[in-house]
């Protein structure tokens, strides 16, 4: 797993959605600082905020996890 990878995912998923970091951080009950930390690679998600996250970016887990499904 490749954090800066993960990150970068999170935030395009986010933006393809049309959604800001703080909208996000809303519909996971976080703070909009807890997105930015993952998206600029310096942290991944916490355990608990997995399943929510990918229900509300619309993508698996496995392509969470990993950045994505395509080798880059």
């Amino acid at each position: 797993m490749d954090v800066r990878k993960t990150g970068r995912f999170i935030a395009e998923k986010r933006k393809e959605k049309n959604m800001s970091q703080k909208e996000l951080a809303e519909h996971l009950h976080i703070t909009d600082k807890a997105v930015s930390k993952w998206e600029r690679g310096l942290a991944f998600p916490d355990i608990t905020i997995l399943i929510p996250l990918s229900e509300v970016l619309n993508v698996s887990l496995y392509d969470l996890l990993t950045g994505g499904s395509s080798d880059e």
